[in-house]
């Protein structure tokens, strides 16, 4: 085991609270359960409710038809752990491993009801494949009654933090939070600048957002395989799963996988451009559209444009662009906020 830790917010895998794990297998990235006589029958004997996991076949006994094939440890790490849970009542079943950077690591997620328990269970899931690759598990009695007893224990606070805005992407963040601020938000109000590394580390720091800024997916903090375009995209999306039902989040123009992707979490989605170049595509699904006209930031929204003030040169134009576009949308969605922002929706 390299990494384990919590994920509580909105996150990569899930919107829902995760344990991520990651392994370096050694030895076992070569040897399957397949491979070892009595390891199916062994576990399936210790943990007989493992034949309820329905797996990739999707039918129950999914995971135990993976097990005679051969499937591998951390693979079936993932499925131990969540059966752990599920032998002390908690009602636990989203699970994902993945391969990592380099040959003989992965990643795997799962599911936990109270985060104690997911990362007691983490470990002993460990310890009983293990020991079922070893021709020594009997049973797991042990495991049970410790997750047990820690299910007793509080559990810690659920995310419950509400802001204005989240803001992520691989560049500038911290502009765009800026120009925010400039047009007369966040004085009382958060908005949160997350790096793709803390998003993906740990998920999103609070449990809703007014509206959410995606600045780009040219992410350069991540490990290699996150910085690939469709795990890019899906990691920075990830900002809408906070955003209410129909509220808005910001995309650049001809992000349009972005842009499907906040739209499939119920979302609409507002785009901004550092230029006048905005696509009938981008037209087509926007709520509303920012962008440079003569040195001038427009703002296009039901058919009428307006007037924002004059791009500032020595400020990123897409930043000015999307601050505009959140400052105008909060003045849309939040009238009870746009006393002093008024002032400036016009700068």
């Amino acid at each position: 085991m390299t990494t384990l830790h919590a994920t509580r917010g909105a996150n990569f895998w899930s919107s829902r609270p995760v344990m991520r794990m990651d392994l370096a297998v050694g030895a076992y990235e070569d040897i399957s359960s397949a491979d070892v006589p009595g390891f199916t029958d062994s576990l399936m004997s210790a943990m007989p409710g493992l034949v309820e996991h329905r797996c990739s076949i999707g039918e129950r006994g999914g995971f135990l038809i993976r097990l005679r094939d051969g499937t591998y440890a951390a693979h079936i790490v993932e499925h131990v752990a969540l059966e752990l849970q599920t032998m002390i009542g908690h009602d636990v079943g989203y699970g994902k491993t993945r391969g990592g950077d380099i040959d003989g690591e992965y990643t795997l997620v799962f599911e936990h009801v109270h985060e104690a328990v997911g990362l007691r269970a983490a470990a002993l899931a460990l310890e009983t494949v293990q020991h079922a690759f070893a021709g020594t598990l009997s049973n797991v009695d042990h495991a049970v009654a410790e997750l047990a007893s820690l299910a007793t224990t509080p559990d810690v606070p659920a995310v419950r933090q509400r802001v204005l805005c989240g803001i992520t992407g691989g560049s500038e963040r911290a502009a765009t939070r800026d120009e925010i601020v400039r047009r007369g938000f966040g004085s009382e109000d958060l908005i949160v600048d997350i790096s793709p590394v803390f998003l993906l580390q740990a998920g999103l720091p609070y449990s809703r957002s007014d509206i959410a800024i995606i600045t780009d997916t040219s992410l350069t903090d991540v490990p290699g395989r996150y910085r690939e375009e469709e795990r890019a995209q899906q990691l920075v999306s990830t900002v809408a799963d906070a955003v209410d039902r129909g509220g808005i989040v910001i995309v650049p123009a001809k992000e349009w996988e972005v842009q499907d992707r906040v739209r499939e979490s119920g979302c609409r989605v507002a785009i901004f451009a550092s230029d006048s170049n905005v696509t009938r595509r981008d037209r087509k699904v926007a709520r509303a559209v920012a962008l440079i006209v003569n040195d001038r930031i427009m703002i296009d929204s039901r058919g009428e444009r307006t007037d924002h003030g004059p791009l500032r040169p020595d400020f990123p134009a897409g930043a000015q662009a999307a601050g505009a576009l959140a400052a105008f949308t909060l003045n849309e969605l939040q009238p009870q906020l746009a006393g002093t922002a008024a002032s400036h929706s016009q700068i």
